[in-house]
């Protein structure tokens, strides 16, 4: 068995793992990069214009032998979790590759293509499930479900040639899934010849996670003591934390309301959780139709995306008779709309990694609302595992080696993992 990591043992994100056995070839992700050559944020605007060969030399794209002819001899992509340094540059790959996800993932993919104009049309998706192998070429795969702020989120056994690799994928054991995480602990695989384990908060102040259970409580102590509008400032896909804020404006007595994005996020994935859906009746749950949102599904003909809800449906107008009784969605682009609402003051819950503030389009929005009276509130926990859970994790499988991926520190790993390191750069082939 040859491992390649063409992406991802120097950076968080942008990660992209082959693995060879015989005649057999998988991926395992095909991740945008989260920064550039000099450490900034990636931006793939500059880019979206280039033909593969140029995003190749230009290092934007991985060089992987027949990964984007017509004819691939690649047996198929497995994708970790939707979050988009994991599949972002996917739209490139060959058409006739399989891809292999979890069916929300798909879902949310799909959504994705509509709301943040993704391209990632997936023509021969194959959906796994936890803890069931699958068989693809002479690879036996079996997912396991991770703990993550990503929904349908997973790590992977492969297993062929009498070796197995064990890739940890995105994970931590302090959200709403930890049960997931600790059950993995006491039946992690044995014998792994070698673990590829996400670092991305080694190098960072080693410290304990707030749990989700935790950061509901301080939602719920915010919204109580409240006597204006919060506004909350969070991906619509951290689930985890949608399901906090629901959970705290129930506690609360407020109304939470959600964008049409928001609303479709939460009406597909509750198929497969239970989850605030507005279509299942749900109390104190409203839906708002950003302008900008709304008439982009109208003017493309996916009127049935936000007519579904309009049973739901706040107005700005009702919102600007008494602000102190909601708490809202919001992000940039809903600009326009938070201009119509006629609050003098509030809260502006910031629930996303501190390193998005550095964005040009964040930065401008939190401090527009600090000119408006707001106050600026950190409300947050990693989706990541801290250094503690990074250890519990490899120790439960003991491998006989670790690899580094995922980190900016991979230099860091031998003082903190009893095993055998193995630091391997990009494009590095190993034989295991």
């Amino acid at each position: 068995m040859k491992l390649t990591i063409h992406r991802g043992t120097n950076e968080i994100g942008g990660i992209c793992i082959e693995i060879q056995s015989g005649k057999s070839r998988i991926l395992l992700d095909f991740g945008m990069p989260l920064v550039n050559k000099s450490g900034d944020t990636f931006n793939f605007k500059q880019f979206e214009n280039h033909s593969i060969p140029e995003l190749i030399s230009e290092g934007v794209l991985p060089d992987i032998s027949n990964a984007y002819n017509t004819d691939s001899d690649i047996n198929g992509v497995i994708i970790s979790h939707p979050h988009a340094d994991h599949f972002g540059l996917m739209k490139y790959l060959s058409k006739q590759i399989p891809v292999y996800l979890g069916k929300p993932t798909h879902e949310i993919l799909k959504l994705n293509n509509v709301f943040i104009h993704q391209e990632n049309n997936i023509e021969k998706p194959i959906y796994f499930e936890k803890s069931k192998p699958i068989k693809i070429g002479e690879f036996t795969v079996t997912p396991y479900w991770n703990d993550h702020s990503a929904f349908d989120a997973y790590s992977f056994l492969i297993e062929a040639d009498g070796k197995s690799v064990f890739y940890s994928g995105d994970f931590r054991g302090h959200g709403r899934k930890a049960k997931a995480y600790k059950w993995f602990t006491y039946n992690a695989p044995k014998n792994v010849d070698c673990l590829l384990i996400e670092g991305t908060t080694i190098g960072r102040e080693a410290k304990k996670f707030k749990t989700e259970d935790e950061i509901e409580l301080e939602l719920v102590e915010l919204f109580k003591n409240s006597d204006c509008i919060n506004y909350v400032y969070t991906s619509s896909q951290n689930i985890d934390r949608i399901v906090s804020l629901y959970r705290a404006c129930l506690q609360s007595g407020k109304t939470f309301v959600i964008d049409v994005y928001t609303a479709n996020v939460l009406d597909k994935l509750s198929q497969y959780a239970k989850l605030p859906s507005p279509l299942n009746s749900y109390k104190r749950l409203k839906v708002m139709f950003p302008y900008k949102l709304t008439s982009g599904l109208f003017r493309r003909g996916m009127d049935e995306l936000a007519n579904k809800f309009s049973g739901h449906k706040i107005t700005k107008e009702q919102i600007s008779e008494k602000p102190s009784d909601y708490v809202v969605i919001t992000r940039p682009s809903m600009k326009v709309d938070l201009e119509k609402t006629s609050v003098a003051k509030g809260n502006l819950i910031y629930s996303m990694w501190h390193g998005y503030k550095k964005q040009p389009s964040t930065k401008e929005f939190v401090n527009w609302l600090k000119a408006k009276n707001f106050s600026v509130i950190d409300i947050h926990t990693s989706g990541h595992a801290d250094i503690e859970t990074l250890k519990e994790y490899a120790n439960a499988i003991n491998p006989k080696s670790i690899i580094p991926i995922h980190t900016f520190n991979k230099q860091d790993y031998q003082s903190i993992f009893s095993q055998k390191i193995l630091q391997l750069n990009d494009n590095q082939v190993l034989e295991v």
